[in-house]
């Protein structure tokens, strides 16, 4: 039986978090510095460690690398106090349960199911677990955003601690990254995996499709053509 690491995007592959990830910013810039937070940089696709310095240099914060470390520390503090939140501005994406519940139970294949997200851990368990999502995923192999300020370096990061937790080699085409951003399909093309996009954020299948997705995806309801792309490899 073939073994496969899927790796999913959180934001707007999963979940529409209702903005909930902005409101934790501004909660821990004004902890941190005691005034409101200005403006928020592009975010789509990016980790929490390279938009962390980006948003401290905007707001004019002298030295901002010098303080991700404490934002980072504070956004973990604060974030689990978000899950009613999260609930009640935002939802999981249509079709995603049926989906990570589809793939789990493939009878020709072992799926391992994690996350790949510019999300903190506690962040990306606080979305997912407002909408029940978690049946399927294993967190502790997922890759979060505070690990490298580079997108790419996070496959290999999951590929090996699943390797490590379940005695499997997820080399090449045996890691499937599921995102619906560019900076999603450049990190999976950087480290061989196969690049899935879905068109539910704001990037549309074309621009997908032109950073490198093997192939894309309108969105998830549809259970049967998604379980088909993530199980298939170019060529079967």
């Amino acid at each position: 039986m073939r073994s496969l690491l899927v790796l999913w995007d959180v934001d707007h592959t999963l979940v529409d978090s209702g903005g909930v990830g902005s409101r934790l910013y501004h909660l821990v810039f004004r902890d941190l510095f005691g005034r409101d937070l200005p403006g928020i940089p592009p975010v789509a696709g990016r980790t929490e460690r390279a938009i962390i310095p980006d948003m401290l240099a905007l707001a004019g914060i002298p030295k901002p690398r010098q303080h991700v470390d404490e934002f980072i520390a504070r956004m973990v503090a604060i974030a689990p106090a978000l899950g009613e939140l999260t609930a009640a501005r935002g939802r999981a994406m249509p079709g995603v349960a049926a989906a990570l519940a589809a793939v789990a139970a493939h009878p020709a294949l072992t799926a391992v199911q994690s996350v790949l997200t510019g999300n903190l851990r506690a962040m990306a368990e606080v979305k997912l677990g407002a909408f029940k999502l978690t049946e399927h995923l294993d967190l502790d192999i997922g890759a979060y955003g505070d690990v490298s300020d580079d997108r790419a370096d996070l496959v290999q990061i999951a590929r090996s601690q699943a390797g490590r937790a379940y005695d499997h080699d997820f080399a090449g085409e045996a890691t499937v990254l599921v995102g619906d951003t560019p900076l999603d399909m450049a990190a999976a093309l950087a480290s061989g995996a196969r690049a899935i996009g879905v068109a539910t954020g704001v990037p549309t299948a074309g621009e997908l499709t032109v950073a490198g997705a093997h192939t894309v995806l309108p969105d998830l309801t549809n259970t049967a053509a998604v379980v088909e792309t993530i199980v298939g490899f170019p060529g079967e």
